[in-house]
């Protein structure tokens, strides 16, 4: 009898064991697509994704694709091939995935498009992201709180630049800007002096900065030989470099010669100590941690067959189907708010910054 209960506590020891293992081997595979490294926000995105999922269970192939479609394509067609119950991707071009989306759906694998929406698709399950018109709109409002337009001062001199053509939030950031924006150009109290307007005009391939600083010393050389550009809408920060560089060059930045008001979008590190320096003036903080949070919950609800929580189920229109969204609030940054939005929130450390 002895014998007999120590072989059933053995058995049973062993099934612990069993179970132990298949429950270490995780909940399955989600693959992370995620576009660049050339970027800190996409660096932080990834991490951020990784950390939530794996504390919930899963095992995560995170992969860059460094700007390269074909690359991209590849990256995420090998996710598929090796399992991933789930894809949440950050698209590099929004238009050009359906075919490996399709391969995903043939499959039963379900995808969340992240931050940056997946186009021409029908395939995109879910989207999670920030409210990108939002954005626009606290980019656009603190110019004119910056330049005391509400008051009825000016005119002033303003040059707009886009984010990247093939990425569908830089419509909903630029748009949003110019419902602040453009009954001040329409009244006279802001003057575009080269003219250019609209994304088909104004907009940065790649959201590439030495495309910015380039296209800002044509503008400035055309344009602002006998005048000065008094603000300049950037829709995100690596832009906003390179738009102060080129500004710096000519003699912005000095006492004769201060800064525009310049915008950004995703507070990174060398655009708050620029606007820690008094030449930046603003960013618009997306605190990514939630994101990744709100992403790691929709994966978690899909494959335990539960409702996904969304909050938008009319916005975002891909040109196949209108995606259920989940949009978080973004949050503008200044010289003023800094350290109580992005130190106290943990987001970075003072030394960071200073």
């Amino acid at each position: 009898m002895k014998k007999l209960t120590a072989t059933i506590a053995a058995l049973a020891l062993g099934a612990l064991g069993f179970a132990g293992a298949a429950h270490a081997q995780g909940k399955g595979l989600i693959g992370v697509s995620m576009p660049t490294k050339s970027s800190a926000r996409w660096i932080d995105d990834g991490n951020n994704m990784v950390k939530s999922l794996k504390e919930k269970g899963y095992d995560v192939d995170l992969q860059y694709a460094e700007d390269d479609i074909p690359n991209q394509l590849a990256q995420i067609e090998n996710m598929i091939t090796k399992g991933s119950k789930v894809l949440v991707i950050a698209a590099i071009d929004g238009t050009t995935l359906s075919d490996a989306l399709q391969q995903a759906a043939d499959k039963g694998i379900k995808v969340i498009a992240y931050d940056r929406l997946i186009r021409n698709s029908k395939n995109v399950d879910y989207y999670a992201t920030f409210d990108n018109f939002q954005v626009g709109v606290l980019q656009g409002g603190y110019i004119e709180k910056a330049l005391g337009l509400k008051e009825g001062k000016g005119p002033f001199n303003i040059e707009l630049f886009g984010g990247s053509p093939d990425d569908n939030n830089a419509f909903f950031f630029y748009n949003g800007a110019m419902s602040v924006l453009d009954p001040y150009i329409k009244s006279g109290k802001l003057v575009v002096a080269s003219g250019q307007t609209g994304m088909d005009k104004v907009s940065t391939l790649r959201w590439d900065g030495a495309v910015a600083q380039a296209r800002m010393d044509n503008l400035l050389s055309a344009y602002y030989n006998d005048k000065r550009v008094d603000a300049v809408l950037s829709p995100y920060d690596g832009l906003s470099i390179g738009i102060i560089s080129s500004l710096k060059g000519v003699g912005y930045g000095t006492p004769k010669q201060p800064m525009p008001v310049v915008t950004g979008q995703d507070a990174e590190v060398p655009s708050m100590k620029s606007i820690l320096a008094k030449e930046q003036t603003s960013t618009i903080f997306k605190d990514t941690r939630d994101l990744a949070k709100v992403a790691a919950n929709m994966v978690d609800a899909i494959l335990a067959g539960k409702t996904v929580e969304v909050n938008d189920t009319k916005t975002y229109e891909n040109g196949m189907k209108t995606v259920p969204s989940y949009l978080l609030k973004p949050v503008s940054v200044d010289a003023s708010n800094w350290k109580q939005v992005l130190v106290d929130s943990g987001y970075y450390k003072e030394g960071q910054i200073k």
